[in-house]
């Protein structure tokens, strides 16, 4: 005779089953990611850049201040530009040292392009100030 209570069976079956331990990513997962990631973000950041720029010269008429951040900022569009294009041929390569070094390269022209940005906002705010 089977004496199980009807709350021990509802119990023993809303119980998920035990999940197995996740392996981690491989290094090369990790690193197509890392180059999707630099393709999106440097697409936008070109967006970015030309929209500023529209900004800064509707500013520069309307109030007469004389800035270079509008050609800064024409500058860094086009290295984010080449960012994108670095990462987008990283996502392409087939063989893993040149997608490393593609991919490195396409890191070190995004941060460049980073820094800039930062250089020109600094600029912007202390031409409207």
């Amino acid at each position: 005779m089977n004496t199980t209570s009807p709350e021990l069976v509802t119990a023993i079956m809303d119980t998920d089953p035990p999940t197995p331990p996740r392996s981690s990513p491989s290094k090369t997962h990790l690193e197509e990611d890392i180059a999707i990631h630099i393709f999106s973000v440097s697409a936008a950041m070109v967006g970015v850049c030309i929209t500023v720029i529209s900004i800064v010269r509707v500013v520069i008429r309307a109030e007469g201040v004389n800035t270079i951040a509008d050609d800064l900022l024409a500058v860094d569009a086009l290295i984010f530009l080449l960012s994108c294009f670095l990462s987008y041929w990283a996502l392409r390569t087939r063989k893993k040292n040149r997608m490393h070094r593609v991919e490195r390269a396409a890191d070190i022209v995004f941060l460049s392009g980073l820094s800039v940005m930062a250089i020109v906002c600094v600029l912007i705010v202390w031409a409207v100030i």
